[in-house]
Parts: structure tokens; C-alpha cells; sequence
């Protein structure tokens, strides 16, 4: 809407202020030339959680291509950006910006299929220039895949690694507070769980309290097969945790959502190959009972004494690569009349729970990605007029705060991320209206004001003047809580700006909210 689009306009003209003030000074005009290159450049996201929550995995899953190595090894304990290039590309990076080539390895499977692990980064022998040996800081990948061309995504290690070093480069990237002119790493965060406990309440307290912090956090219930055992109904017991983990967040506000998924079988069903989907076609063929028993542990399935059509290594790279809900889901899907490995693969995915984190992240990221640019290189730009007090820079200061706080697609996003913390007395078909017109379901104007996407303009008009009238009446209600009365006055500016956003006549006799500074 028309503030948003001022927000970021206006932090370019910023940025170019603060750039004539430190031409003289190399570190701090170097760092704000990067606040400006942020704004141009792919949103960035950031893959956090605890050790072995599946980050990696869901990284494949997402980008639908098999290009994080998801073995515990060396690389695994780096952080690793992942961008989009021309063609495949992995350097190890110093922290004086020093490249040295990595060797890529893939180790074959079984039947001629690739391995279940994936890729291998090998950091065994890398060679730096000029011969001098150093200290790997991150790893940087290039691919030529889709989503990264929209997306930079960073994958981090665990947050509770046994080694404090690990779990302090994923601290230092994302909730820094202590570097005064450090820019922000990330636009938004999608944190793994596999459980909830003190560890992820802590550091996702310091994202979401911290000063210097990326503006949106998605919560995912990883690896959500294994919550049910593997068993068939493992992804409604997933859910219930996911509405568990949700519940003890409403309380603190610290996430936008919390999706459950089953990450091995996304990426595994994204990638489904013929050979696989002939497997499954086999293993329906086995009596129910008989399938079960074979299926009670993935040792079990591999053994080579049991009378089962597919050949035992194929069977433990199904388990590998599928896991046994999966293996599960699979043969019971063909049973029920999936016919080729493309309808399979598409109702596999459906069910990991992946498309609905698809669709999460579209809407709170994707479809914002402008504000949480803006948002990083303004933080960005706030931490480095902060460093150097008694200059020129003063002045742009309390402007730049001002921006931070008052820019409307921000208040959207604090509120999204907030709404949940306090209970609103307001009836379920006003919060659910709430959500909507202020983005929770896109940020298009049709699905702010619930309409079809066919609507016309006028009856876009008119749904929206009547959400002018509806919520400012409700931001002036004299009991309503200080809560409540700012988020109707987020509502009332979401639906100003898109009476301004499809051109409404000038006579609209509603006078702007200002909120408060």
C-alpha cells in the first residue's frame, strides 16, 4: 500500500543521506552501501533450530532439488548461504573474504539411484590463495534453482551443538546485540522444533525481543513424522503438537505461525524418482499383516530374509530416504489408487505438510518482502548512525527510529506476530476479519477485504469504506484496552490504504489515525 511503498522509498533516501555523511569514512560508507545493495537483493531467510531438527532436510524440501548435505559432518556445523547462480558452485569462505573451492561428492545408492545422504561437502583439502592456510567462516552455495532467483536461504547450525563455538556462529548471525554496526543477516526466520523447550523459548526470545532483529519468525514442527512413531496418523499427532507449541507461543508472541512438517517425506516426495514409485507398486502388492510386520523398524524392512518383492538394499534406501511413515503413506496411497509416480508425488507432498508451509511463508514473507528489506537495511542504518555519535548523523537518527516505528507494513507484521500474545474481546468473525485486513491471508486487496478475485473496483471501494467505518468506530470504543485499540487502528490504516490503493475519491470524510510515537 501507498505507506509501505513511502516506507522503503524513503529509507533509500536515507540511506543516500547517511552515505554523503560517511563518504570520508571507508568502514562505515561500506556498510551502508550494503543496507542500500539489501534492498535489490533476494529476501533472506534463515533456517534456525536446535541440533538435528532438520534444517537441512527441509531446506532440500523447499527448494525442491537436492543440494544441502544432510549428514552430520563438517559443513553441518557451518553456516552455509545458499543463492542463486548460473550454474552449481560451493566455496569456503574466510573471514577476510578469502574463496577456496569445495569438492562436491555424491555417493551412489542402491539400483543405480543416487545416495540417500545426498551431497557431501569436502573440507579436507581445500586450497586457499597463496598456499596460506585458514580458518573456514561460512560456506557459500550457488544453484541454478528457481526458488533461490526469489530467496537467499541461510542455514544455520544448531542452536545446542556440544560445542559452544558451533552454537555461537547461529547466535552471532541472528541475535547479535552486542556488535554496534553489525548489519542484521537476516529479513525473516523459519525456526525448527522438535520439541519445546527452554533452549528455543530463550533464543527465540532473542529474536523476537532484540532491538536488531529479523522482523518476521516461522515456527515449524520438524521431522513431524516421527511425532507419531511413523505410523500411519503420525501427521495428526504432529498437528496436535504444532496447536500445542502454538498455544505456549500465544503467550509470548514469538511466532507468526507454527506449521507441522514432515520434512524427509517432502523432499523425498519432491524428488520422487520412477525406480522408487515401481518399489512402492511392488510393497502394495504384500498382505496388509505382512507389510506391517516388515515395517515394524527400518533394520527390520532391510533384512534380507524376508519374502518381500523389492530387493533388501532398495528397501533400506527407502527407509533412508522415506522413512517408514512414508514407506507407509506410499503403499497405502497406490493401494487407494495413485496410478503413476506423479500423482503419488504430488499427494505425498500435500500430506508432508510442505505445501501449507509454502503457502505461510508466501503470505508472511514472500508478499512483504519489500517491508522486511526495508526493515533490515533501516535497522542496518539505525546501528550504524548509533556508532558514531556527535556527527552529521545525528539528524537522520530520530527520523530512522520514526520510520522503523511508524511504517505500516510493519505494524501489519508486529501485529501478525503479536496477535495471538493477547486475547482481543472482540467475536471470532471480527478477529478473523481482523487477520485478514491486515495481510494474515495476502496482502492482495481481494483477500484483505474477502472478497473473489474477480470483484470490481467498486465493490472493492465500497468493502473497504466499510471497513474504515467498522474499525475506526472500534479503535474509539472508550473501553476498549490499549491492546485492543491499537490493533483496530492497524485495521483502520490497512483498509485507508486500500481505499488510497484503488483510487477512492478525495471526499471520503474519514480523517488519517496517527498512531502515537
Amino acid at each position: 500500500m501507498n505507506d509501505e511503498v513511502g516506507g522503503v522509498l524513503e529509507a533509500r533516501a536515507l540511506l543516500a543521506a547517511a552515505r554523503r555523511v560517511f563518504a570520508g569514512q571507508p568502514h562505515a560508507a561500506g556498510l551502508l552501501e550494503d543496507c542500500a545493495r539489501r534492498l535489490d537483493q533476494p529476501l533472506r531467510v534463515a533456517l534456525a533450530g536446535q541440533l538435528k531438527a532438520g534444517k537441512s532436510t527441509l531446506l532440500n524440501a523447499l527448494v525442491g532439488q537436492d543440494i544441502a548435505p544432510t549428514d552430520a559432518t563438517e559443513c553441518t556445523r557451518m553456516v552455509t548461504w545458499y543463492r542463486h547462480g548460473s550454474t552449481p558452485r560451493v566455496n569456503a569462505m574466510s573471514a577476510d573474504g578469502a574463496r577456496a573451492d569445495v569438492v562436491v561428492r555424491r555417493l551412489p545408492g542402491a539400483d543405480g539411484l543416487p545416495g540417500a545422504h545426498g551431497l557431501t561437502f569436502d573440507l579436507s583439502a581445500l586450497r586457499w590463495p597463496g598456499g596460506a592456510q585458514r580458518e573456514v567462516d561460512h560456506l557459500a552455495v550457488e544453484w541454478p534453482a528457481t526458488t533461490l532467483a526469489r530467496t537467499t536461504i541461510i542455514d544455520t547450525p544448531g542452536i545446542s551443538s556440544l560445542s559452544r563455538a558451533v552454537s555461537r556462529r547461529t547466535e552471532r548471525l541472528l541475535a547479535d546485540e552486542t556488535a554496534e554496526d553489525a548489519l542484521p543477516a537476516a529479513d525473516a526466520v523459519v525456526y525448527l522444533l522438535r520439541r519445546l523447550d527452554a533452549a528455543d523459548i530463550g533464543f527465540l526470545e532473542q529474536i523476537g525481543t532484540g532491538e536488531h532483529g529479523p522482523l518476521g519468525v516461522i515456527g515449524v514442527v520438524s521431522r513431524a513424522d516421527e511425532i507419531g512413531s511413523g505410523r500411519i496418523d503420525a501427521l495428526h499427532s504432529a498437528r496436535d503438537v504444532a496447536s500445542r507449541f502454538a498455544g505456549e507461543l500465544e503467550r509470548t508472541g514469538l511466532c507468526q505461525a507454527v506449521i507441522p512438517v514432515a520434512g524427509l517425506l517432502a523432499f523425498a516426495a519432491a524428488t520422487l524418482r520412477q525406480r522408487e514409485f515401481d518399489a512402492f507398486e511392488a510393497l502394495a502388492t504384500v498382505p496388509v499383516d505382512d507389510l506391517a510386520l516388515a515395517l515394524l523398524s527400518a533394520d527390520r524392512f532391510a533384512r534380507p530374509d524376508l519374502p518381500l518383492p523389492v530387493p533388501p538394499a532398495l528397501r533400506a534406501h527407502l527407509a533412508a530416504r522415506f522413512g517408514l511413515f512414508g514407506i507407509r503413506l506410499a503403499v497405502t496411497l497406490i493401494r487407494l489408487g495413485a496410478r503413476d509416480s506423479s500423482s503419488l508425488a504430488t499427494e505425498l507432498v500435500r500430506r508432508s505438510g510442505l505445501d501449507e508451509l509454502r503457502t505461510v511463508l508466501d503470505v508472511q514473507f514472500a508478499q512483504r518482502a519489500d517491508q522486511l528489506k526495508a526493515h533490515s537495511a533501516l535497522t542496518g542504518l539505525a546501528r550504524v548512525l548509533t556508532a558514531h555519535p556527535g556527527t552529521a548523523a545525528d539528524q537522520l537518527l530520530p527520523r530512522v527510529r520514526t520510520l522503523l516505528a511508524d511504517v505500516h507494513g510493519f505494524a501489519e507484521l508486529r501485529l501478525l506476530g503479536h496477535l495471538r500474545a493477547d486475547e482481543l474481546p472482540l467475536p471470532p468473525e471480527d478477529l478473523a476479519e481482523l487477520h485478514r485486513l491486515i495481510g494474515g491471508a495476502g496482502v492482495a486487496a481481494h483477500l484483505r477485504l474477502g472478497l473473489p478475485p474477480d470483484a470490481t473496483p467498486t465493490q472493492l471501494r465500497d468493502r473497504a469504506l466499510s471497513a474504515v467505518r467498522k474499525w475506526r468506530a472500534r479503535a474509539a470504543h472508550p473501553l476498549s484496552d490499549q491492546f485492543t485499540t491499537t490493533a483496530c487502528r492497524t485495521a483502520t490504516r490497512s483498509a485507508e490504504g486500500l481505499l488510497d490503493l484503488l483510487q477512492d475519491p478525495p471526499t471520503t470524510p474519514f480523517a488519517r489515525i496517527t498512531p502515537p510515537h
